[in-house]
């Protein structure tokens, strides 16, 4: 098929017969006149397949001479090659059954690349490419070989497909996902494009069937573990991939290991030494490129994307990566400074990880709730030792502070409160200092109050608690809040002269006092006692309400329903004596009535009484059915006093001893969520002053190579022997305690013999090192 580009027209000879174009026009014709939507097309298989209609084009009918001999004509039919002829020849692998497809090809001017041998977009490569046998498929060779003698080989090896599904995968894609390092090379000699992008549904997060990898042939070859197929790619002698490509979400592909992680140990392995290869061969070809500080379209590093998606294992791997040689040691983030014995003092670089930088490891950690495992990734060095230092640092001493401001708050409140007017509302105020000093104290419970409130709509907007992690980021947010909302209502209710300001403020104050359990995270005991209280409240108690109110609802509306009214008792009169109150007759002018059984909120009352063993089966005779009432009161009792209460009780124990471990990574967490919370409240002077950890020159290979890192010192007794053949370390352990004594000189050490060894102070990576002998 001869095919020709004239004025932006795109021209292609047709073979077909008058009958097969009649029966494709039908065809066409059908589908536009139905509303159905045409089914989505499948990658491959073996039994019928939907092809792609041939779009409508401009093309040349191919006119085949004209013979009187009928031999002939069905001779040349038989010969023609349809697409599904091609496509079934290549699926079977057998090369007969494409002879004279060159021959046919050339003589009426048409190409493997052309629409009448495309399938949305599959071409008959890819239909080979997706039928290997054994790793093999005859008929590739064949075809590129076809192609070439023809003219449209790059075309042919980069036509990609066009289905919405699949959309833009490439032969060399099928190559790659079929681990056939052979045919990858054939493609790219022949001019395959490295850096395509199979941007379809199918290769894009989603729910239902998906394998996003990337996009990308050199993410695709890593993300299926192929590390021959990787360095290829990247070392090959035709086009080399580059690296630093991303795809339609700005992912490199060392992003897109970090969306394939899954936490499994062999998953982990797998991913870990990919990433690592990636990093050295990139440092081989471009020694200063920086692969893991790319940020993707969501301003995600590798690193922060391991974080924010829990991917705790390559995450862990990321953070304490470390390499010896000297070309590749400034691609680590952990550097070893000294060993002795099990004792080993390492470097962490805080690159990205500490929370004085905008959208840090630390801040996706503390405060992304819909990471389920945060609270383990937090435990990992170098995070756990960084978020104790800043606790030691200013965190404690300003907890502490804010500890004793609260208390304060509390004892003036509460006295404001139990010195209450008993007028009404406004209070006038008394000219005195006691008057004063009532008045200053309710200015300042209400300027406390407010601040709570804008504080903790500011926390709960940043925070965004769910349901399920409310325990651990929106708990006492929430609880201040509503703190903050009573005490504003009250407020409201007091300016408004109404007398109903006196039940929101004791609840206000009865919800300030429960609020101080907050401080209890500045101690590790009383923080996982507190943990605990919240966990039971949140699951055990919730869960046992909900049903308890059901049956304490149900039973007193039916006994309500089945209590008549009582006869009307002597109307009597109560006055108030010295010793309580005394009955006199009605014509004193006072009466006393009693509420019924038949109110609901009364009876709901008594039944509560029974829940909790406090309840008299007599305590009412004013019923139609007595076998019925003591049915209903025995029900009761069985299903709230015995069965709920002792099932509560069951319940809470099983929580707390499943919580023995848990709470302590959950106070941690919440210890960790106070830190920043009061870190970000700083003037940006007092940040820079607390700042952990400390620059260095870690003299690399970059020459320069100066990082904020951060010291963790470890005593691990499992590897410590493998440390003595690792590298070149500092053989004094104790440098570090003297630098932090400034003033203090570098002591004489004695060594064997008669000699004195002399250090001198060099505040390199090395530490202190021996300057000379002096022989005494």
């Amino acid at each position: 098929m001869s095919k020709t580009e004239m004025f932006g027209f795109q021209l292609e000879v047709d073979d077909r017969t008058e009958k097969e174009r009649a029966e494709h026009r039908a065809q066409n014709k059908d589908e536009s006149g139905s509303s159905r939507k045409s089914p989505k097309a499948p990658m491959d298989t073996d039994y019928e397949e939907k092809m792609d209609p041939l779009k409508s084009k401009i093309r040349f009918v191919g006119m085949p001479k004209m013979t009187n001999n009928s031999d002939d004509s069905n001779n040349r039919q038989s010969q023609r090659f349809t697409r599904e002829r091609l496509f079934e020849a290549v699926a079977s692998g057998d090369v007969s059954q494409l002879d004279g497809l060159h021959q046919y090809l050339r003589q009426r001017m048409m190409r493997l690349s052309d629409d009448l041998y495309q399938s949305y977009g599959k071409t008959s490569l890819m239909k080979a490419l997706l039928h290997l046998r054994d790793g093999q498929n005859l008929t590739v060779e064949l075809l590129i070989d076809i192609s070439e003698k023809l003219g449209d080989i790059h075309k042919f090896v980069n036509a990609a497909y066009t289905n919405s599904y699949y959309k833009g995968q490439t032969a060399l894609h099928i190559a790659i996902e079929r681990r056939s390092l052979s045919y990858v090379q054939l493609l790219v000699s022949k001019g395959a494009d490295v850096h395509a992008k199979a941007c379809g549904k199918f290769f894009q997060p989603h729910d239902g069937p998906n394998f996003y990898f990337g996009e990308l042939p050199l993410s695709l070859a890593a993300c299926t573990n192929q590390p021959e197929m990787v360095d290829f790619l990247m070392l090959n002698e035709y086009k080399k991939v580059d690296p630093k490509e991303v795809d339609s979400h700005g992912n490199t592909v060392l992003h897109a290991l970090v969306t394939i992680a899954d936490n499994s140990e062999a998953n982990t392995e797998f991913i870990t030494s990919m990433y690592d290869r990636i990093l050295r061969t990139t440092a081989s070809l471009q020694s200063k490129v920086k692969l893991e500080d790319i940020e993707n379209h969501n301003r995600l590093t590798p690193l922060k994307m391991a974080a924010k998606t829990g991917k705790i294992g390559l995450f862990s791997h990321i953070l304490k990566r470390e390499f010896h040689e000297p070309h590749t040691k400034h691609l680590s983030r952990k550097f070893t400074e000294w060993v002795y014995g099990p004792v080993q003092s390492s470097l962490y670089d805080l690159n990205s990880v500490d929370s004085l930088e905008k959208k840090s490891v630390l801040e996706i950690l503390v405060y992304g709730n819909s990471i389920p495992n945060r609270h383990e990734m937090l435990e990992t060095e170098p995070l756990n030792h960084l978020l104790d230092e800043k606790w030691k640092r200013f965190a404690g001493g300003i907890f502490f502070f804010n500890f004793l401001v609260y208390l304060l708050y509390l004892l003036i409140f509460t006295i404001v409160a139990y010195n209450k007017k008993d007028n009404n509302p406004p209070f006038p105020v008394e000219h005195t200092p006691l008057g004063y000093l009532y008045v200053a104290g309710q200015l300042l419970i209400a300027l406390a109050n407010l601040f709570f409130f804008v504080t903790a709509i500011i926390e709960m907007k940043r925070k965004r608690p769910k349901l399920e992690t409310l325990l651990i980021d929106g708990y006492y947010d929430i609880l201040f809040f509503c703190q903050a909302l009573l005490f504003l209502a009250a407020a409201m209710l007091y300016v408004g002269k109404r007398q109903e300001y006196l039940g929101f403020l004791v609840l206000c104050l009865a919800l300030s006092w429960v609020n101080l359990l907050y401080y209890s995270r500045g101690d590790k005991h009383m923080g996982i006692y507190s943990v605990m209280i919240q966990k039971m409240i949140l699951s055990d108690i919730l869960r046992f309400l909900f049903v308890y109110v059901v049956f304490l609802f149900g039973f007193s509306a039916a006994v309500v329903t089945l209590l008549i009214e009582p006869p009307p008792a002597p109307v009597k009169n109560t006055t108030r004596g010295r010793f309580g109150y005394t009955t006199h007759s009605v014509e004193d002018g006072y009466t006393c009535v009693k509420p019924t059984f038949r109110n609901i909120s009364y009876t709901t009352l008594e039944l509560f009484k029974f829940t909790i063993g406090m309840g008299d089966m007599e305590f009412t005779e004013h019923y139609q059915y007595k076998e019925v009432f003591y049915v209903l009161l025995i029900g009761y009792i069985i299903l709230t006093y015995i069965l709920l209460l002792n099932m509560l009780i069951a319940l809470m124990n099983r929580t707390v001893e499943k919580l023995t471990l848990e709470t302590t990574s959950i106070w941690k967490l919440q210890r960790a969520m106070t830190i920043l919370d009061m870190e970000k409240r700083l003037p940006y002077c007092l940040k820079k002053r607390f700042r952990c950890g400390m620059d260095k020159n870690l003299g690399t290979a970059l020459g320069d190579d100066r990082r904020r890192c951060f010291r963790v010192e470890e005593v691990n007794w499992n590897k410590w022997n493998s440390n003595l053949v690792k590298i070149q370390i500092n053989e004094d352990p104790g440098w570090y305690d003297r630098e932090r004594s400034a003033n203090t000189p570098p002591p004489l050490r004695p060594s064997r013999g008669r000699s004195w060894r002399v250090f001198s102070r060099d505040r390199s990576l090395q530490g202190y090192q021996s300057a000379e002998m002096l022989q005494v």
